[in-house]
């Protein structure tokens, strides 16, 4: 599958199949994929929590409050941040949102199912997965990526809106 194709193909996939774990090259892969991701100043301040554990996942799924489907994923990959390996206010969280672009993108072309789960901006969110995943302080988590072999496919959608490009001026 191309960079294009798999772009335009994408789609967030809840629903896995069980006891299918991803093997430990896949995860390898997956993880040089997020780590291959633009960062500011190119400080790279990401820091990843790869979760495989049946119990952990099903901590997740009951923290996160659009987590279910970890109790079905083989594997979460949780993106966290070094904030004083990016000092310039505010980037981390774009870093790893470019991280987990790759990672969802990387995950498709692979032949899996991914599905991003939103931490930032909710502090409750956060601290919820902190005492699961037992994060230190000062590391930041971001998001949560669920993976896993789908066990539902979704026609591709044609999201581009020519009314919301606007060319030279506004």
């Amino acid at each position: 599958m191309d960079a294009l194709q798999a772009i335009l193909t994408r789609r967030s996939i809840r629903q896995y199949q069980p006891d299918r774990p991803i093997a430990p090259e896949t995860v390898e892969m997956l993880l040089r994929a997020a780590m291959a991701a633009p960062s500011a100043r190119n400080l790279r301040p990401w820091e990843y929590l790869v979760v495989e554990d049946r119990q952990v996942l099903d901590s997740l799924s009951r923290v996160h409050p659009h987590g279910r489907m970890l109790a079905q994923a083989p594997l979460a990959i949780v993106l966290c941040a070094d904030p004083g390996r990016q000092p310039l206010e505010g980037y981390w969280l774009q870093d790893l949102s470019a991280a987990t672009q790759n990672l969802l993108l990387a995950a498709h072309a692979l032949g899996l199912g991914a599905v991003w789960l939103g931490v930032q901006p909710r502090p409750e969110r956060e601290a919820a997965l902190r005492e699961v995943l037992g994060v230190p302080d000062p590391i930041r988590i971001g998001m949560v990526v669920a993976i896993g072999h789908p066990a539902e496919s979704k026609e591709p959608v044609d999201r581009y809106d020519p009314h919301r490009v606007h060319r030279e001026r506004w």
